[in-house]
């Protein structure tokens, strides 16, 4: 039965409630009836009462004119009445002394400003009176515990009682994943449908099912998170233990934010989701059947050790199409051991190939299959096995299922993954292999997405959680540059003082000066030191390269005053309105690769931290990542390894590897600037020039909130 003795935030009769009424259960049709009517036929171990003053009796059961009158205390109210009634209906529960509800009926904030005002009202009025609530505009709650056996949904189906829990965002879509649940052999202990989560969230649920051992694997499908900050803490923790698996909707730049600076454009609501769930270690699935696919890998009698593979199967195809995903997510094809060669030997005709993938070739039989699969078991050099049977003449796929869960009995600390490639979508031999612990897909490339999922899972949960240390910097000095910006109500600081903001951080910066005359151009030049760079310097020029505003290469007076007169008279045409204050000096350093590291502010996620290819690259390939500030070590790293071009931080082309170290650390130190100073909405370090020897800003963007 599911674990009482934790209840989370007082939710606790919402899952497991001994009684329910549910409010407008009609005699037929309609939800209210369709509701008590599955209460009833999936034998809900409580008591049910049916609420409505027109109607002596639902589905034979007496009915009572209000819950006021009802005999008993009860924990749970269904409520499934037009709109206009809600809250006199709510209102009725709270004074009845009803512990918990459910409230289905919609037009409430999913309808616009009306609703979202009849919404805060309904709100006010269950948290004023301490009574936690689910829903609005939601289709209810199911637990599939045999002890409890509550379908309080409409949904007509009822799946079988396992392992998983899922809550929803969409309603239409959670009557899918009922029905479908069976159909899958994913069994589920708890389904809740959270609708527009006024009240209880999905971070509600996640508290909840932490401590629940009937909970092993949780299931979401996502939204938006209205609290991204408290969904990372407790995810964090959660995922050590449990999985995690999200379909989050809402990819497209659809809802993407125009923003000035390169991390703020880039910074798409989808890139601020990526990063929490990834430093969560939630599994994002992009599909809801990739999603079912790895839930189902969860079902496996054992989760993998390490990586090491080994494909076998009766047709070539299948087998290379298998070997081409896994490899694709980074899965060992591993080689047989010597003796593993030799026990197959006696097993496979003459012209199969004994290595892996193993093709038995179409001949291959289900004593065949038995001992391969049996071999490749005891294979010490092997963790993980995927079978994979396409049905010739005259084979039986139940058959060739039915070897596959004997060999798989000889050995239950390796996970199998079976794929059975049958005529049908949903292939005869799934169901017995279920029962032993054995997964079954109908393509290749699903196992694959399935076994990365699990592989990954088992990598974080084995990360020792280590606590971020806030490294040495000068937080004064940069409180100082940022409040003196405030104060003179300029929202972007100037180069200079970017890049001392920069080096106040602990981040090396190209030494530079700024000229605000010609005259002082020689002066200037001779102190820095040739070759010199020449920036333009205006508030209404973000990208400099855009106008003429950057000429590298200077190597003496001359050419100083060449660049500047050139430079003035094309911004003069280019950009006529802009208001230019002078230009910056700065040291010329060659070498390195070109990066970006920067900052922006999400409303909903705080501070976001980036990293990606720098210079141009950043606006023609949008090579980049993020993570929620402040970031760990592992966090840092992991950041240099996200992007595609990861490569290029290697050796190329006779030039030195970057040290990752101090690019690691510069980024620990941009997204810890981000965290001390929320004022700083955006901030770009572009390019960062990162190579063997160290990491160096050569241009830096800072924008400053003057709000608060």
């Amino acid at each position: 039965m599911t674990d009482s003795r934790h209840d989370a935030g007082g939710i606790g009769p919402i899952l497991s409630p001994r009684s329910i009424a549910v409010i407008g259960a009609s005699r037929r049709d309609g939800m209210g009836h369709q509701i008590f009517h599955n209460l009833l036929h999936y034998g809900f171990a409580g008591t049910a009462y049916p609420v409505n003053p027109k109607a002596r009796a639902v589905c034979g059961v007496r009915s009572y004119p209000s819950v006021a009158e009802i005999p008993e205390p009860v924990d749970l109210g269904v409520v499934v009445v037009p709109q206009p009634q809600v809250i006199d209906v709510v209102t009725q529960c709270c004074n009845a002394g009803v512990k918990s509800l459910v409230v289905i009926s919609a037009g409430f904030k999913e309808v616009g400003e009306q609703g979202a005002a009849r919404e805060k009202v309904l709100t006010d009025l269950v948290r004023s009176r301490g009574v936690r609530m689910v829903g609005p505009n939601c289709m209810g709650v199911v637990n599939a515990d045999p002890d409890v056996a509550m379908n309080a949904t409409f949904a007509t189906a009822f799946p079988p009682f396992g392992p998983a829990a899922f809550v929803s965002q969409s309603g239409a879509l959670g009557l899918s994943i009922l029905d479908r649940a069976r159909e899958y052999g994913i069994g589920m202990s708890q389904f809740v449908s959270v609708g527009n989560k006024s009240d209880v969230s999905g971070n509600d649920l996640l508290l909840q099912w932490e401590h629940d051992p009937a909970v092993k694997v949780i299931l979401m499908y996502v939204e938006s998170f209205g609290n991204p900050r408290k969904f990372l803490e407790i995810a964090q923790r959660l995922t050590k233990r449990k999985p995690i698996i999200v379909v989050k909707s809402g990819r497209s730049a659809a809802g993407a934010r125009a923003a000035s600076s390169h991390t703020g454009a880039l910074a798409a609501s989808d890139a601020a989701v990526d990063s929490m769930l990834t430093q969560a270690g939630v599994l994002r699935a992009a599909t809801i059947e990739e999603l079912f696919d790895i839930a189902m890998a969860f079902g496996a009698r054992s989760l993998p050790k390490s990586r090491r593979t080994a494909v076998l199967t009766n047709a070539g195809g299948p087998g290379i199409l298998a070997a081409d995903a896994l490899e694709a997510e980074q899965i060992e094809l591993a080689e047989l051991s010597p003796a593993t060669v030799e026990a197959l030997r006696p097993i496979l005709p003459a012209e199969a190939s004994i290595r892996n993938p193993l093709d038995m070739v179409a001949s291959a039989t289900p004593p065949s299959y038995a001992k391969a699969l049996t071999a490749l078991l005891a294979d010490p050099n092997i963790d993980v096995v995927v079978p994979i049977f396409v049905p010739p003449y005259g084979v039986k796929q139940e058959d060739v299922a039915d070897a596959i869960a004997t060999a798989a009995r000889t050995e239950l600390t390796k996970p199998i993954l079976a794929v059975l490639m049958g005529r049908e979508g949903l292939p005869a031999g799934r169901a017995e292999l279920l029962e032993v612990g054995v997964p079954t897909y109908v393509f290749p490339e699903s196992v694959a997405r399935a076994l990365a999922a699990l592989n990954r899972h088992v990598e974080w949960a084995a990360i020792p959680n280590v606590p971020i240390v806030p490294l040495s910097v000068d937080r004064a000095r940069a409180d100082t540059i940022l409040a003196t910006a405030k104060r003179e109500k300029r929202e972007h600081l100037t180069q200079i003082e970017a890049l001392d903001l920069v080096e106040a951080y602990g981040l090396r910066s190209a030494r530079a000066k700024l000229v605000t005359t010609r005259d002082a151009l020689a002066a200037t030049g001779e102190a820095l030191g040739y070759p010199l760079v020449m920036k333009i310097v205006s508030p209404d020029i973000i990208h400099k390269t855009d106008v003429g505003g950057v000429v590298v290469g200077l190597r003496d007076e001359a050419d100083l005053s060449a660049a500047y007169d050139a430079m003035m008279k094309y911004i003069a045409a280019r950009a006529p309105n802009a208001s230019v204050t002078g230009v910056v000096l700065q040291q010329m350093i060659t070498g390195g690769r070109e990066l970006i590291a920067g900052l922006t502010r999400d409303a909903g996620f705080g501070t976001l931290v980036m990293f990606g290819l720098g210079g141009v690259l950043v606006e023609a390939l949008h090579d980049v990542v993020f993570r929620m500030a402040p970031i760990g070590d592992r966090d840092a790293h992991e950041m240099l390894d996200g992007i595609r071009g990861t490569k290029l931080l290697g050796t190329l082309r006779g030039d030195p590897a970057v040290d990752r170290e101090p690019l690691a650390q510069a980024l620990r130190r941009i997204a810890q600037l981000g965290a001390d100073f929320p004022q700083i909405v955006e901030f770009d370090a572009n390019p960062l020039l990162a190579s063997s020897s160290g990491v160096v800003a050569l241009d830096a963007r800072v924008r400053i909130s003057l709000g608060g």
